[in-house]
């Protein structure tokens, strides 16, 4: 028999207490050089990002093989339309890509898998992304953090023996941290592992568990209890789908991502061998930032294809419809929108293939890279995908089966603005991924005089960490002060004779760069420890980051494909043209650093709390059903049929 298990729901954690299990979660060490960490304080290491790196000649190949396979499968045998009206994807679709080798694209060779590399798995996901979403969601959740992912770098090698060839293959997967009253905030994770002899006995209920549904194999986050002889902590396992005690109770429905095989898992009384077990106990949260850190880049990846087909409706259709005389793309105001586009869609591939080939040369570290490619993706194709519906006009509003039942083009502009909302929430939401980058653009700056700051610390610490501070600030902030972005002619090579001027774009980065550091640094200065607390000035202190890169990114890509492809020309154009649109909305952050309605509207927040405006709300119904804001998760058996279907 297992131990008693306690019955109690999330257990109760003060803000503290959650800040320093996300902290002991993080990787402490910046073991290599990181380009956007560089740029957070205040240095332009362009030196980091080029000449760009590219793919090796056999890797290049073997992606260009499989993607030319993939694109056959897409066109002949994915119906987008049938999975959007059946909110399905077809099982003999789901058998297709396995015997594709799609579940296996970033499975080792030896293990049955393809061995595509980051950039060649992201440019798949973007192409069958573009065929349905629901299908990129699917194949990204079982590879990018699904089982493959943490047993590749945290696995025993037995274990990678016993799943990889199945994952390769024939196996699903899922990952399930969620709980219905645990997002952002592990330290209240409720899921428990209890140990038992040789295995251990899962007890808990997971929510918006994508594959959860069709999955054979799940990478579980529970809590291990702390024992004699067990360290306890949140912990990883490998689960079998299958094993007796597991339910899936729901497959949930949304707004977009229809075909998302999403759901509801309990455990009750779950035996798990401890040989199943990812690391050691208490390393779960680590393990799962660790995957997320190249994980990440399969979001931006399908962000990358919805623009590129943005871009295409908005030509064609542009082109065709008149307005006054001429095709509406002539007038401004809807070519300005077009530009965007274009511009953002030139920009988003940039910065995806440079932080996805920095991931496979592993020569630096992208953590912050990925994040502001999740952060800056899923932000940009939003707005590039509602640009497209207002471009479109009532046509953009109208679902793509409504205008194929008039005899017009099916087009589905309103459903990619529906499927792509989801994205500045999955794998962490924008307001998450603020904090999470804010972080590690602050990292320098604790390691030096966090303890300062820290109210445990004792007074011998603080005076130490002074000391400390004061020699690394009398060598950093003279740096901030002037650099070569105030020279003429810096950067040279990025204005070749008869193309535009790239270098002033990155003479600008590399000001702003510094103006950035110094502005983060006055307000650490300023607020102290309150600083955690001001999530309004780090959020944009990490959207200028964000630009900052991403202009970068588009000008090394376009010095790139100016030496190596035959649309140098042009990409030199949509650089120049995305780092302009960009710089504008730098300075308006820049502004807004300081010039903003924070501290107004916490005021405002706390009277809607206090029921201050109810007032405000009169003269409405309410269409929402009965029922509790979250569901109960109490442990125990399931009261509810197992909708867990297997794709053999």
């Amino acid at each position: 028999m297992s131990a008693p298990l306690d019955k109690t729901q999330a257990p109760k954690v003060s803000e503290r207490e959650a800040r320093q299990v996300a902290e002991a979660a993080r990787e402490q060490d910046w073991r290599r050089p990181s380009f956007a960490k560089e740029l957070f304080l205040g240095r332009f290491r362009l030196d980091l990002i080029h000449p760009h790196p590219l793919p090796a000649e056999e890797d290049a190949q073997r992606g260009e093989e499989f993607l030319a396979k993939l694109r056959d499968f897409c066109e002949t045998q994915i119906d987008g339309a049938r999975i959007e009206r059946e909110a399905r994807i077809p099982d003999e679709v789901i058998n297709g890509l396995k015997e594709l080798g799609a579940l296996g694209m970033k499975i080792d060779t030896k293990y049955g898998g393809l061995g595509l590399t980051q950039v060649y798995y992201n440019k798949a996901l973007a192409l069958v992304g573009s065929a349905n979403p629901s299908i990129g969601a699917l194949l990204s959740a079982h590879q990018s953090i699904g089982v493959p992912q943490p047993l590749k770098l945290f696995g025993t090698q037995e274990q990678k023996d016993v799943f990889l060839p199945r994952l390769a293959r024939t196996d699903i997967s899922a990952f399930l941290l969620t709980e219905p009253d645990v997002g952002s905030d592990p330290a209240r994770l409720a899921t428990m592992a209890v140990p038992d002899g040789d295995s251990y006995v899962l007890d808990g209920v997971k929510l918006w568990t994508t594959n959860g549904v069709v999955a054979d194999l799940l990478v579980v986050m529970a809590r291990v209890p702390k024992s004699e002889g067990h360290k306890g902590g949140i912990t990883a396992f490998v689960v079998e789908a299958a094993s007796e005690g597991i339910t899936v109770e729901h497959r949930n429905a949304f707004m977009g991502l229809r075909g998302l095989e999403n759901g509801v898992t309990r455990f009750h009384q779950v035996r798990v061998p401890a040989a199943n077990r990812i690391g050691a106990e208490g390393a779960g949260l680590k393990i799962a930032l660790t995957t997320l850190n190249t994980g990440r880049l399969s979001l931006p990846a399908m962000c990358v294809g919805a623009g590129k087909w943005c871009l295409k409706i908005a030509r064609e259709w542009s082109a065709a419809r008149e307005q006054w005389g001429k095709p509406v793309a002539r007038h401004e105001a809807v070519g300005a929108k077009i530009s965007f586009i274009a511009a953002t869609t030139f920009a988003l591939e940039a910065v995806l293939d440079l932080s996805s080939q920095m991931a496979d040369e592993d020569r630096n570290d992208i953590r912050i890279e990925a994040a502001l490619a999740k952060l800056y993706g899923s932000e940009m194709a939003w707005l590039m995908a509602d640009e497209l519906v207002q471009i479109r006009g009532g046509r953009g509003y109208e679902t793509a089966e409504s205008l194929a039942a008039r005899g017009e083009r099916a087009v589905p502009a309103e459903q990619i603005l529906r499927d792509l909302r989801i994205n500045r929430i999955f794998e962490g939401s924008t307001e998450i991924m603020h904090l999470l980058i804010a972080r590690e653009a602050v990292d320098a700056h604790l390691a030096v005089a966090g303890d300062i700051i820290d109210p445990d610390k004792p007074l011998s610490a603080k005076a130490k960490a002074g000391a400390n501070a004061a020699g690394f600030y009398a060598r950093w902030l003279p740096k901030l002060v002037t650099g070569r972005g105030q020279l003429p002619g810096t950067y040279g090579e990025f204005h070749p004779s008869g193309y535009p001027d790239l270098s002033g774009h990155l003479r600008y980065v590399e000001r702003s760069a510094r103006k950035l550091a110094r502005s983060t640094f006055y307000a650490m200065s300023r607020w102290q420890g309150r600083m955690e607390t001001k999530q309004g000035f780090l959020g944009r202190i990490v959207d200028i980051g964000a630009e900052l890169f991403a202009m970068s990114a588009a000008c090394v890509r376009a010095e790139l494909l100016r030496t190596s492809e035959g649309y140098g020309r042009e990409a030199y154009q949509l650089a120049d043209a995305f780092c302009r649109q960009s710089r504008i909305r730098v300075e308006e952050l820049f502004t807004r650093l300081w010039s903003n309605t924070d501290d107004l509207d916490r005021k405002v927040v706390e009277g809607v709390l206090s029921g201050t405006y109810t007032w405000l709300e009169q003269g409405i119904i309410d269409p929402s059903g009965d029922g509790p804001w979250i569901a109960d998760a109490t442990p125990g058996p399931a009261e509810r049929d197992n909708v867990h279907r297997p794709i053999r």
